[in-house]
């Protein structure tokens, strides 16, 4: 019998798994992928919001601003890569200063702090590469860039570490009330929880649905990228935004925590919750927005587009409560943009609502809040480099020329408590194949790596999600 079972392992699931890992409770994280963070929260603009967009009083105006200003310790405890480069709101007319000063006053009711309307000259005195038809801009120090992929990660990591149980590949198909709490059934086995945090994002309507008679629809929203080579990931210093419209907060330009530049996203209201695939009119539109903003859009250095889906509803706010005809059973959804911000805040929220429920919740004494990174051997200075091969040749031997990742950061991502089954996995946790050449060099030498440390055939290995196989078998297998 666990206490909680949160279902849904992306990075808010992930957040509030780690949250109550430092209390005394036994808690089950419940994901249908087959990694974590593997949805809405792989594809994303990968920045912190200060804080200023949401309208005061709102849950997202209360948690971006809060979440915001927890990611500095977060990040030092996880060992996962934050830059505070701050944020531009561009204003090319007087209908959008007067929006900027609408913003600026929203943000001071949120609690952002260091927020600065700025004239046309010092905006381009600090970013000489933003269109000189600007009027003005909207300067928040507090904004930030992240990288989700680790951040998800290392929260799970760290939950794992304090007593937490993941459950993968674990699709829920029912849910059951039950006079101690509920049972959940998934495609592989059964649980028995007191209570449930539901964060299934996407698919969190259909986990409400399984409990409550007051029904939630939830709307898939799309949004493309371009990602850029890190030629030019410092075309801008800032995380460049336009003057949002009523399908959110516009397309951005902004470097990357790793070095790329990345462009997009538009916004596209779907009824299928797996419509990942890019449109040349998805592409060309976020293309000609983001050239208002910068001077040069240097296409030719494009590497990759994506889209990812963001888990809208009507109510235009986040949902975060207890449901009124399921004791016990906690409804996390709705969970758009700003929710990779506030993810910390949430966490926070949803225990308060658990602590409200439970009455007794009690705090661990030897909660670890620190997690060890992956070494990334380019980064290391010489000695180090030297030092870390002594004890591990595979950290000499260069698996992805681009990123220069080594067979040893690779078989670290494999073998850690929520270690990597897949190309994409490996991808995400050390970044082979995220280079220019994405993968094309690196792929194959992954796919064997994953093979001999998992003991498996190398057709065994996916790509990506559940059957996502890249092998069929050997070359010349049919011929004599």
């Amino acid at each position: 019998m666990f206490d909680v079972a949160i279902i849904g392992a992306g990075v808010i699931g992930c957040s509030i798994a780690r949250e109550l890992s430092k209390y005394n409770l036994n808690v089950a994280l419940i994901e249908k992928e087959n990694d974590v963070g593997n949805v809405t929260t792989k594809a994303n603009s990968a920045i912190i919001h200060a804080g200023y967009d949401a309208k005061p009083g709102t849950l997202k105006g209360k948690l971006n601003a809060k979440g915001n200003l927890m990611f500095d310790e977060l990040c030092r405890e996880l060992e996962v890569p934050f830059k505070r480069v701050g944020s531009l709101v561009l204003a090319f007319d007087d209908d959008e200063m007067k929006t900027l000063g609408k913003l600026y006053e929203q943000g001071i009711q949120n609690g952002v702090p260091e927020l600065y309307i700025l004239s046309k000259e010092k905006v381009l005195e600090m970013d000489p590469n933003i269109s000189d038809n600007i009027k003005g801009a909207l300067y928040a120090k507090t904004g930030g860039i992240i990288g989700p992929w680790e951040f998800t990660i290392a929260l799970a990591e760290n939950a794992v570490e304090n007593g937490v149980n993941i459950f993968l590949s674990n699709e829920v198909v029912d849910i059951e009330k039950k006079d101690f709490g509920y049972r959940i059934i998934t495609n592989k086995d059964t649980y028995d929880t007191k209570y449930v945090v539901n964060c299934a994002g996407l698919y969190a309507d259909k986990i409400n649905n399984m409990v409550s008679n007051n029904k939630m629809e939830i709307i898939p929203r799309r949004g493309q990228y371009y990602l850029l080579d890190k030629t030019v990931g410092n075309l801008v210093k800032y995380v460049i935004f336009q003057c949002p419209s009523k399908l959110g907060k516009g397309v951005l330009v902004t470097p990357t925590v790793h070095g790329n530049l990345l462009i997009g996203p538009d916004a596209e209201d779907l009824i299928d919750k797996t419509a990942l695939n890019t449109t040349s009119e998805g592409l060309n539109f976020i293309v000609e927005v983001a050239r208002r903003s910068v001077k040069t859009l240097p296409l030719n250095m494009a590497i990759t587009n994506f889209a990812g889906l963001r888990a809208r509803t009507e109510r235009d706010d986040f949902i975060i409560e207890e449901a009124v005809d399921a004791k016990g059973f906690i409804n996390v959804a709705g969970i758009e943009s700003p929710g990779l911000s506030s993810a910390p805040a949430i966490s926070l929220y949803v225990i308060d609502i658990l602590k409200n429920i439970a009455k007794k919740i009690e705090k661990k004494e030897n909660f670890n809040p620190y997690r060890r990174a992956i070494p990334k051997f380019i980064e290391l200075s010489e000695d180090e480099k030297n030092e870390l091969v002594k004890k591990d040749k595979r950290f000499g031997k260069i698996i992805c020329r681009c990123e220069s990742i080594t067979e040893g950061e690779i078989v670290s991502a494999i073998h850690r408590n929520v270690g990597a089954r897949t190309v994409d996995a490996v991808k995400r946790r050390v970044r082979a194949g995220m280079g220019r050449c994405q993968g094309g060099f690196c792929s194959p030498r992954v796919i064997e790596i994953l093979a001999r440390e998992l003991g498996v055939e190398m057709t065994e290995i996916e790509k990506d999600h559940e059957g996502s196989y890249i092998l069929t078998g050997p070359t010349k297998s049919e011929v004599q």
